[in-house]
């Protein structure tokens, strides 16, 4: 390769582009960050920062309904959601200050905005200006997926990308889509005053996670007013806002229709990979997302990719994930490779609903061979001194004991999970939980509880026998 202008080009300034960009620059690399738009990505913008923000201004306004519970005196909370919107538009503009052009510059980094292309395999253009460099890595994230249906091109719909900006009242929500981040708008916007419908095709919402956890998610969201439409495709979209019709068709054929004031689409996403010149680049495509290696290294080895326009997990700490691997391999040359086993994540609704590992519905489809223990959060001491006791933990194990899996739906499983997270990398056992000192009075405990159940279905009547004899034990 001729002699190039920068050690490493960044193509994409979300979380991804940033954490490649930040750790380059301080390891010594001359870096340029091209963006298109604005730095921070769909996570600040459009994504975990906003929708956490009003998933919390929702809870606080349940919390005064539900006061009662804990001894305090019921209050319908006034809510205006524009008021409620201009506050998630603060959080994101300081957290924003972060990931500032200013700071990236201060750092050594060129940054510059525009849209680019390739033009060859060893230049990127952008504004005019070809930019060469030993090392490219595409990060441009993803954006919102449109579904098919006939008279969404001519009706208003909101997206991930627009919800947070609305600065007037939502009558009537209508969701088409059931999976993470529809039933956290679900839950949100039923909470601050609306009346929300979500239409989903599966039998039940959360579709990848197992029945009995999305069923306690569901059951909470139906007692606090939500309306679902399971087993149903939306097959026609029409009307203007503030007055939007679907026509949706269930599993038998029928037909119904429903009528909003807002139509949120939350159908999955779809990765940024248009108007690159990657076919230019020598870099190739599958099922619409980058095809890499397990080193994130591209058809071109001096092409490296990262995050959403990877996939298959479009999650905010994936991208991060995969940024501290194409660092290994693009600075320091060592082969390191992506994690594809151990991959949490969380739909933060409430109670949350984490997850590890293999599914009991995935080990049942794949025929691993398995065990499955639950402990329920009703029996947590520090659940129910805050009146928290929906919801179980689940650890999937081997015949050994070695951890497959785990999941919790109940408060703070977010947090709760990554006891699991860890023990998985390390391949540690059940037996290895329960032997971990707990503070009581904490919801962790929950994580040692479960664990304590393999230990118990262990002592068999004819083990405890043996005890019973081996170690003069008397009780009958």
């Amino acid at each position: 390769m001729s002699r190039t202008e920068y050690d490493i080009c960044v193509i994409g300034g979300g979380a991804g582009g940033l954490v490649v960009t930040s750790g380059a620059a301080a390891l010594g690399a001359k870096v340029v960050l091209v963006e298109k738009k604005h730095l921070g990505g769909d996570c600040l913008h459009y994504g975990c920062v906003p929708s956490k923000t009003l998933l919390h201004s929702a809870r606080v306004a349940q919390t005064m309904r539900t006061a009662g519970k804990f001894g305090l005196r019921e209050s319908q909370p006034q809510i205006e959601l524009p008021a409620v919107m201009r506050h998630v538009q603060q959080v994101i503009s300081t957290i924003e200050v972060n990931d500032s052009p200013q700071r990236f510059r201060d750092m050594g980094v060129e940054v510059i905005f525009g849209a680019g292309r390739f033009t060859t395999p060893e230049c990127f253009q952008v504004s005019g200006r070809d930019i060469t460099a030993k090392t490219f890595v595409i990060a441009t994230g993803s954006r919102p997926a449109v579904p098919p249906v006939p008279g969404l091109d001519t009706t208003p719909y909101l997206s991930n990308e627009d919800i947070f900006s609305l600065d007037e009242a939502v009558e009537h929500l209508i969701i088409m889509g059931g999976g993470p981040i529809g039933i956290e708008m679900c839950q949100a916007f039923n909470r601050l005053g609306s009346r929300v419908t979500v239409v989903e095709r599966s039998t039940q919402i959360l579709p990848r996670e197992d029945q009995d956890l999305a069923a306690i998610v569901t059951a909470r969201l139906l007692r606090e007013g939500a309306e679902f439409q399971l087993n149903s495709t939306a097959t026609k979209v029409g009307g203007k806002q503030g007055a939007i019709e679907l026509i949706v068709r269930d599993a038998a054929g029928k037909e119904s229709f429903l009528h909003g004031s807002h139509l949120l689409v939350s159908a999955g996403r779809r990765s940024n990979v248009d108007g690159l010149g990657l076919e230019q680049a020598g870099v190739e495509l599958v099922q619409g997302r980058i095809k890499t290696d397990a080193r994130l290294r591209t058809s071109n080895h001096h092409i490296f990719a990262c995050g959403d326009a990877v996939g298959p997990y479009q999650f905010t700490h994936m991208a991060e994930h995969h940024a501290g691997v194409v660092l290994r391999n693009a600075i320091f040359h060592l082969p390191a490779k992506i994690e594809q086993r151990v991959i949490p994540w969380c739909t933060f609704t409430e109670p949350e609903l984490a997850r590890v590992g293999l599914s009991e519905t995935e080990a049942q489809a794949q025929n691993i061979p398995h065990e499955v223990y639950t402990f329920p959060f009703h029996d947590i001491d520090r659940a129910q001194a805050e009146a928290e006791t929906e919801g179980l933990a689940k650890i999937l194990t081997d015949h050994r004991g070695k951890l497959l899996g785990a999941a919790l739906v109940g408060p703070n499983a977010g947090e709760l999970i990554h006891e699991y997270t860890l023990a998985m990398a390390k391949g540690m056992k059940a037996a290895d939980l329960s032997a971990v000192i707990h503070i009581y009075p904490t919801l962790a405990q929950i994580n040692r509880r479960v664990a304590d159940q393999r230990m118990k279905a262990g002592l068999t009547p004819n083990r405890l026998k043996w005890i019973k004899r081996l170690f003069g034990l008397r009780a009958s």
